[in-house]
């Protein structure tokens, strides 16, 4: 059984910048595709950024392209999400997930996002970005 612990969320600013973790542990899957969710208040779950462990082949929803980050640390089974130029309405609970796939594609974060599996997700870190 996979475990996936994210942190990382507080307050910030509009214009500034946060740096999530999802730490893994338990039964790892290396080349399985590992994601970013967020959902804010009254909103669907959306896929935000995806990483393929065994390529770093990477996704980005388009409105963060360009100003967030995705990386994995395979020997310390963390993944990380760095967002910059952050705005007020991407305040939401941000969630890491792993999902059953070796792509990144929007349609597997979609999946995954309106289905919840398969795959793991962490329990979530909040995210509030004031204007």
């Amino acid at each position: 059984e996979v475990q996936l612990v994210d942190s990382g969320g507080g307050l910030v600013q509009a214009g500034g910048s946060l740096r999530l973790s999802c730490a893994i542990s338990g039964r790892t899957y290396p080349d399985y595709a590992i994601a970013w969710f967020r959902q804010a208040p009254g909103k669907e779950r959306e896929g935000v950024s995806c990483i393929v462990g065994n390529t770093n082949s990477t996704y980005y929803e388009d409105s963060v392209e360009g100003r967030f980050t995705i990386s994995r640390d395979n020997t310390k089974n963390t993944m990380y999400l760095q967002m910059n130029s952050l705005k007020s309405e991407e305040t939401a609970v941000y969630y890491c997930a792993i999902l059953v796939t070796t792509i990144c594609t929007g349609e597997n974060l979609a999946i995954m996002a309106r289905v919840r599996g398969p795959g793991a997700w962490g329990q979530g870190t909040q995210v509030t970005v004031s204007s």
